[in-house]
């Protein structure tokens, strides 16, 4: 493939990726014809999946400028894939403090360039599956005081971590490490209110991604916020979070929530 050649160690442009595939869905330009394809045969099974990724977007820059509004100055933003055309950093104020971690090399290169001479962000090469790593991390411990409170931004990341990785305990990890009036942000795909039939066809094309897919049930995605107090209006699809403006029909796929621990 013409893309493969002079691209960077460790970056394959034969294998499409959630956060490349995701960078497509927003009008990016960091994805590659393999990315585009995928994307393509979604849209194919599940059409009204078309605004997904608008919707989680939208959905995080209201939470973020609601944790802003709340007092909340410092952002963990845990599976931060590629930068968008607004991001964490511009939305929390310069007097914030923004890690964004992921452990894809290409996401962290594009937020190095991106960030290069700020000092209110940075970006650490990690997994959000080795929550230990990322808490010891000397840049993430220079960055956040964890004895103030600390928004954790899991935003279309724990769908991609199976049952066998345990999501739930990585995301108790990182609660237990967060002082009383710290928030959690989770957007998560879901199969309610789909067709068997549709779901089976998303989570097969989905298994062609480096990272695969499991949607989970309401009750599944509001046990991530054991030890939270979910805010109003709850979990609920992600354009019924707090809009702002009038909104497209959802698309039905992404739940979204804010949790506060008390």
């Amino acid at each position: 493939m013409a893309e493969q050649a002079g691209l960077p160690g460790g970056v394959d442009a034969r294998t499409p990726t959630d956060a490349r595939v995701y960078d497509y869905a927003l009008g990016g330009k960091d994805n590659y014809a393999v990315d585009r394809v995928l994307a393509h045969r979604i849209l194919s099974v599940a059409p009204e999946a078309r605004n997904l990724a608008a919707e989680n977007n939208r959905f995080a820059r209201r939470a973020v400028r609601h944790l802003r509004a709340a007092g909340v100055r410092q952002f963990l933003d845990i599976g931060c894939g590629l930068p968008k055309r607004v991001n964490v950093h511009d939305l929390a104020g310069p007097e914030a403090r923004v890690v964004y971690i992921d452990y894809d090399p290409v996401a962290v290169t594009h937020y190095e360039a991106t960030l290069s001479g700020g000092s209110s962000a940075a970006v650490v090469h990690a997994d959000a599956r080795h929550p230990e790593q990322i808490l010891r991390d000397p840049v993430v411990a220079g960055m956040i005081d964890f004895d103030r409170p600390v928004a954790l931004l899991f935003t279309f990341l724990l769908h991609v971590i199976d049952d066998e990785e345990h999501p739930a305990r990585i995301v108790r990890r990182f609660r237990d490490a967060v002082v009383p009036g710290s928030h959690l942000v989770i957007s998560h795909a879901t199969f309610e209110g789909k067709t068997p039939e549709a779901v089976e066809a998303v989570e097969d094309i989905f298994a062609e991604l480096r990272e695969s897919l499991t949607l989970r049930g309401r009750e599944a995605i509001t046990g991530f916020f054991d030890g939270f107090e979910l805010l109003e209006p709850g979990l609920v699809l992600a354009p019924e979070w707090r809009p702002d403006r009038p909104y497209r029909t959802p698309s039905g796929w992404l739940l979204a929530g804010v949790g506060r621990k008390s």
